[in-house]
């Protein structure tokens, strides 16, 4: 169990950043998530994500409704997910992913 355990993880995992570039592309690159988040009223959590300090959490609702149910149904049929779950995962892993794009905490010209 834990074998299936540790690679249905794996699998997921990949998924995940699979979806996570997608989305990230489709928006622009990580100035296009900055602005994405900002026009939700969250500009002050991506901030803190583009930022040196502490990332600011960003729940699935609120994933779900920056994203729309068309664009998560997508990306969770390409990475073989449910939607809702899709939205859970991508409200973990965006904050680490737009920290892990902008090491120097800010945004640079080349950046994506």
């Amino acid at each position: 169990m834990a074998l299936m355990d540790a690679m249905l993880s794996g699998l997921v995992a990949g998924n995940m950043t699979s979806a996570v570039n997608v989305l990230i592309e489709k928006h622009g690159g990580v100035q296009g998530m900055v602005a994405l988040l900002e026009q939700h009223g969250l500009g002050s959590t991506i901030r803190s994500w583009v930022g040196s300090g502490t990332n600011l959490p960003i729940t699935a609702d609120q994933v779900q409704k920056i994203l729309g149910a068309a664009t998560l149904e997508s990306l969770a049929a390409r990475a073989g997910l449910h939607p809702q779950y899709l939205a859970h995962k991508l409200a973990q892993a965006l904050p680490q992913a737009v920290a892990k794009l902008t090491p120097s905490g800010f945004l640079q010209s080349g950046v994506p």
